[in-house]
């Protein structure tokens, strides 16, 4: 979603959206309210989504806020959210971080694609559909690591670690389009 639901409401002030925001966990809060809860933890350390309590290391603001960039208020709010993405928003923590993020950015990245409004640099959709190709050629070829006819099912690990492999480096290209889209440029 590019937008949160209509009648949803913010978990965290239970009111309308004011300057609303994605984290990675895929839950939506105003911008504000996020960062509230942020600066009442440890400022040195990304904060905790208030629902799923999964580290929140990415902040995507709504494409209505950030046309609404020349309002000084969301200006402010939209500035804190890029130190905060400044800060967290560059690198995961680990592998089970960039797993958790995997189905949220995967499924930004298609929507974006398949969006003719929207368009991602063409670098980044070649990066994004070689690595795409190249690891469907690697699992329909007959050569294998690790064999199936061999192996069995045993012999399905490579292809498992490849298309994981895959899919977690085209979730760093898409992480990396967001955070300079949202956090790195000022």
């Amino acid at each position: 979603m590019e937008e949160p639901l209509v009648n949803d409401i913010c978990s965290i002030c239970h009111g309308s959206f004011n300057t609303p925001c994605q984290a990675n966990c895929s839950h939506w809060f105003c911008g504000n309210c996020i960062l509230l809860v942020w600066h009442h933890g440890s400022a040195l350390q990304p904060c905790k989504c208030p629902l799923c309590r999964r580290q929140i290391t990415l902040l995507v603001p709504a494409e209505a806020s950030l046309s609404e960039r020349h309002n000084p208020t969301v200006a402010e709010i939209l500035g804190k959210i890029e130190t905060y993405n400044r800060y967290f928003g560059g690198h995961t923590r680990g592998l089970i971080q960039r797993l958790q993020d995997l189905p949220f950015l995967l499924r930004r990245l298609l929507r974006e694609m398949l969006d003719p409004q929207r368009s991602l640099p063409l670098v980044i959709k070649a990066r994004v559909y070689i690595a795409m190709i190249l690891s469907v050629v690697y699992i329909i070829s007959p050569v294998d690591i690790i064999p199936e006819g061999i192996l069995g099912i045993v012999g399905l690990l490579d292809d498992l670690v490849i298309a994981l492999v895959c899919f977690l480096h085209v979730a760093a290209i898409y992480r990396s389009v967001l955070f300079f889209r949202h956090g790195g440029s000022s």
